[in-house]
């Protein structure tokens, strides 16, 4: 990573970009998420930009959107999540934009959830201080069992 991270608010024009990243199929095997196709993904993207209570950036570096970032309250519980191109794996744009959007979030605890495959992802957690809660196998509405991991940041 040559220039830094920079956080903005999401834009639409934005969004094929992020259903681009989704359908990299190394990505969904190891987040244990599946691709959406293009009309659910921006259904999806429609309500999250629509709630006044989520909190979602588009994660730049040098000029290319890179991925994002969001933080929502799920049964009282804040989380944050993110998802980067594959273009910028390994390069330490997900280390840098979760610890600046750290910065703005203040929401103690906050959560994360993780698939136990995804070990990058794993790392970037737990260098931005969040400590593992607990792992579970988890069965997804197509039946499918994956393992993973909740972790806190206090």
């Amino acid at each position: 990573m040559s220039g830094g991270i920079v956080l903005r608010d999401v834009a639409e024009g934005g969004l094929p970009t992020f259903h681009d990243h989704q359908l990299d199929p190394d990505a969904t095997r190891m987040a244990a998420f599946p691709s959406w196709d293009r009309e659910v993904f921006m259904d999806h993207w429609t309500r999250i930009l629509a709630d006044e209570t989520v909190t979602a950036k588009t994660i730049l570096v040098d000029g290319q959107v890179a991925g994002n970032i969001v933080c929502w309250v799920e049964v009282g519980d804040p989380l944050v999540d993110y998802w980067i191109g594959r273009d910028f794996w390994g390069k330490g744009a997900a280390t840098a934009e979760l610890a600046a959007f750290l910065e703005h979030i203040a929401a103690r605890p906050l959560y994360a959830r993780v698939a136990l495959r995804n070990l990058a992802s794993i790392r970037v957690l737990e260098k931005s201080g969040f400590i593992k809660l607990w792992q579970d196998a988890i069965a997804d509405l197509d039946g499918e069992v994956r393992e993973e991991a909740m972790y806190v940041l206090r």
